[in-house]
């Protein structure tokens, strides 16, 4: 499986994004382009501890220990997965800024590697080793390319 902590793999994501423009149209989803690279964002802020969101200890019980079985499985995600309501985003967005500030991130994601992961529990899965919190970064980022085309 490919991880955001290697530098060639992260690099590879990268040339992805870069392959994106803003009339790239979904396969899949509500979203369109800008809006997607905005989402795409947001775990990876989760992971560094730069956005902190409170959890829903009701959604987290029922589906927490299921999803995180997923997370850590082979498989891709699936399409048209739900999402948190602070990672919907329905507002527009600029293209360019959102393709920046996402680079901006996974090459901070990839250079920090495991010590820039945050302490605490994730609001959702619970306690991730840095392996499984390298994996949920991967794959959501991953799936939204996928959703792209790219």
């Amino acid at each position: 499986m490919k991880s955001l902590f290697n530098q060639q793999h992260a690099n590879e994501f990268i040339e992805r994004i870069n392959k994106l423009t803003p009339a790239t149209k979904a396969h899949w989803g509500k979203m369109n382009v800008s809006q997607m690279l905005h989402h795409s964002q947001i775990p990876l802020n989760i992971a560094s501890g730069a956005l902190q969101i409170k959890p829903n200890p009701i959604i987290k019980f029922l589906f927490g220990k299921r999803a995180k079985k997923q997370l850590v499985s082979a498989e891709d995600f699936k399409k048209n997965l739900p999402t948190f309501k602070e990672g919907i985003v329905s507002d527009e967005r600029e293209f360019e800024k959102e393709k920046s500030t996402l680079i901006s991130l996974i090459n901070k994601f990839q250079t920090s590697g495991e010590g820039g992961l945050i302490k605490t529990p994730h609001p959702f899965f619970g306690e991730l080793s840095k392996s499984e919190w390298d994996a949920l970064e991967t794959k959501h980022l991953d799936h939204h390319l996928r959703q792209f085309g790219v």
